[in-house]
């Protein structure tokens, strides 16, 4: 099993913007995606899963603001994705995420290889 503890993703909203007519990543959701890299390194936490796995998130609120639980997933999933840590999130077969007590603006991620 290995652990990663994320920055606060942007929303779904935030991260897409549309440009030239097309969908893109926007410069908020780029930067995001940067940071997980950083993270996955200082922690040493680059295992790149390769079949399937697990992944239970404990998202730590930054403040008492009510806030979409599911709104947290894409980039969180992409930018470990991005960063190496699994090959796709395809890959992924049992996701939960749920909200801690706690608060500090954090993701604290739980990967294992899923057992099929």
């Amino acid at each position: 099993m290995n652990e990663i503890i994320l920055p606060w993703p942007p929303s779904v909203n935030r991260y897409w913007r549309m440009f030239q007519n097309r969908m893109i990543i926007s410069r908020e959701g780029r930067n995001f995606r940067a940071r997980v890299m950083e993270h996955v390194l200082l922690q040493k936490a680059f295992k790149r899963y390769e079949g399937k796995i697990k992944v239970t998130i404990e998202a730590w609120r930054p403040d008492n603001r009510r806030r979409d639980l599911d709104n947290l997933l894409k980039a969180t999933l992409d930018g470990c994705t991005h960063a190496g840590v699994w090959t796709d999130d395809s890959n992924i077969v049992d996701l939960r995420i749920y909200w801690s007590k706690e608060k500090a603006g954090i993701l604290k991620l739980k990967i294992e290889e899923a057992n099929e």
